[in-house]
């Protein structure tokens, strides 16, 4: 890949484009941009140092890999304009619920790879969920793989399970907020200052999740480590089973499954 135009500009194209120059992945130079808001695109350049563009067509003409970052409603719309400008190309859409199959039936000689982000991205920390159906090159999927792994996580997933993965992944960051403002408010109930309550709570839970990812034992396993017989960890652990913790995070994976059926 030499040249690296987005399609759309908001909080996670902004949030990409940024990580990879600042983890010197790709040059700043070399990435384009194309956004209806002129103005704010031309602030973010500034800010980032992409090139912004003033048209769907210049970009898609002058980048060999396009990342299709709009909403996804808008994306029928892009793609009646740039369809056979892209033949040739790279796309990379990080749009929900758009599939390889969503874009092959409307693209012609297109190399496809969908990725499901998550915010956590902003600071390089994210998920990137990759459709195994895909048709980029293995040279150019080592690439963008490289590329997004210098953000985060990458995990290839079946196109039948991408709806859960993201779910779980793009719909999790907020649950994990509610948590932490949850023990936060709990913190201050207490005497703690609001601000050093999100700060501990914040790097309880960084803390936690990155002891699971570095040892791989089993949650549970991490739990029982800190559960002292008749100690106060397990009397906090039987009120949250009590409480139906498990059973409410579960359940709001199912509200979301379930409204992709309506």
């Amino acid at each position: 890949m030499n040249k690296l135009g987005f399609i759309g500009m908001g909080n996670m194209a902004i949030a990409i484009a940024g990580g990879l120059v600042d983890k010197k992945v790709f040059e700043a130079s070399n990435i384009y941009a194309y956004a209806p808001n002129q103005d704010k695109l031309k602030k973010n350049g500034e800010l980032i140092g992409f090139n912004p563009v003033d048209s769907l067509l210049k970009l898609v003409d002058a980048c060999d890999t396009v990342v299709i970052a709009c909403k996804p409603y808008q994306i029928d719309d892009v793609l009646s304009q740039v369809g056979d400008s892209l033949s040739g190309k790279n796309l990379i859409s990080v749009a929900a619920g758009w599939t390889y199959d969503s874009f092959a039936s409307k693209l012609n000689n297109v190399n496809i790879q969908c990725i499901m982000p998550n915010t956590p991205a902003m600071v390089g920390e994210g998920v990137f969920l990759f459709e195994e159906t895909n048709s980029l090159p293995a040279d150019v999927k080592a690439e963008v793989k490289t590329m997004f792994e210098s953000l985060g996580v990458v995990v290839d997933m079946p196109t039948r399970l991408m709806g859960i993965g993201g779910a779980v992944s793009g719909c999790g960051p907020a649950f994990m907020d509610m948590v932490m403002e949850a023990y936060a408010d709990a913190a201050v109930k207490y005497g703690i200052a609001r601000n050093t309550a999100y700060k501990l709570v914040a790097q309880t839970m960084l803390g936690s999740a990155k002891l699971q990812l570095e040892t791989g034992k089993h949650p549970g396993v991490l739990k029982d480590e800190v559960c002292s017989p008749n100690g106060t960890t397990i009397r906090g652990v039987a009120s949250l089973e009590e409480n139906g913790l498990r059973n409410a995070c579960i359940k709001s994976i199912d509200v979301i499954m379930d409204s992709k059926k309506v």
